[in-house]
């Protein structure tokens, strides 16, 4: 069976920067082994499956693979599968519904789009899960893992934490700009410490910030390592995890602007603001999507 996939560059407007993912336009049918085999076959950070949707009024089921594994939720690869679902829907001469609903394992995701004039150039989405807190890790363990030592780790703020609005993540904020650019993942570290309360990654940034009177503002720089050892040019999921953490300890609600994959020449921009919804903190994020590449192959 011919089945169609496109991918774009998300998290930037200009081609070969961002992050890329591949998004399988014609999923149905496939196994689970499939999928894997395929998220392997593309290497991308991670490949995602358009399914019909078990609810008529959602989008679609979406399913997001790794090279290596199922996630239950992710940032960049929502945000380039709904940009491209767009993109073909307009080309077909579908009309646009307000907002996309993808069913995932994490949850609902809701995606909004964005627009420059009657231009599609991005999307913006709604984590599909509130703040969850878990482990905490020690200050010297979580620099180890990133081949760096505790004099490198900043703690005023909170100490290293695995954190989640969807997929866990372990954060830690650095001392420095420079400390940043150091870091560098370490296999024995990784093993040692990992998977932790469900994270597999690490997630390491350094801040400047701002008042403007109803809200903070975060200027980020931030890099990613996967369980893999991979850098990951932006991840969303991660940074709106840290958005909501911010938000939570401040008690005021937090907007970020997160510069990642400088280190690897892939510079991403991620734009997050949290919401409140009682005592729960959620994320939107959003930013702008490169299209790339469109084609088709044959698997039954």
């Amino acid at each position: 069976m011919q089945r169609r996939y496109a991918t774009a560059d998300v998290f930037t407007a200009e081609p070969f920067g961002g992050n890329p993912v591949a998004v399988v336009l014609d999923a149905e049918g496939l196994t689970t082994t499939q999928m894997q085999t395929l998220a392997a076959e593309f290497n991308y950070i991670e490949t995602t499956f358009v399914l019909p949707a078990a609810v008529r009024a959602h989008t679609a089921h979406v399913r997001i693979f790794t090279p290596d594994r199922e996630v239950p939720f992710a940032g960049h690869p929502n945000i380039g599968t709904a940009f491209l679902l767009a993109r073909k829907q307009v080309t077909a001469g579908v009309p646009l519904s307000g907002q996309f609903v993808f069913e995932e394992a994490a949850g609902l995701v809701r995606i909004g789009l964005l627009y420059e004039g009657d231009t599609i150039v991005g999307a913006d989405l709604l984590s599909p899960q509130p703040l969850v807190r878990h482990a905490k890790v020690e200050v010297a363990r979580a620099a180890g893992s990133l081949g760096l030592t505790a004099e490198d780790v900043r703690t005023d703020v909170h100490v290293p934490q695995v954190i989640s609005v969807g997929l866990p993540f372990l954060v830690l904020e650095l001392a420095s700009r420079e400390a940043l650019r150091r870091a560098r993942p370490d296999r024995r570290a990784y093993d040692t410490l990992f998977p932790l309360d469900g994270a597999r990654a690490v997630y390491a940034y350094t801040r400047d910030t701002g008042e403007d009177g109803t809200a903070t503002y975060c200027e980020v720089h931030s890099r990613m390592f996967t369980w893999r050892l991979v850098e990951d040019p932006a991840t969303g999921s991660a940074t709106a995890a840290l958005t909501a953490l911010l938000a939570e300890l401040r008690g005021v609600d937090v907007r970020l602007r997160a510069r990642q994959g400088e280190d690897m020449g892939r510079t991403s921009t991620i734009l997050t603001r949290t919401v409140r919804d009682g005592a729960k903190i959620r994320t939107h994020v959003g930013g702008l999507c490169a299209p790339m590449f469109e084609g088709t192959f044959n698997l039954r």
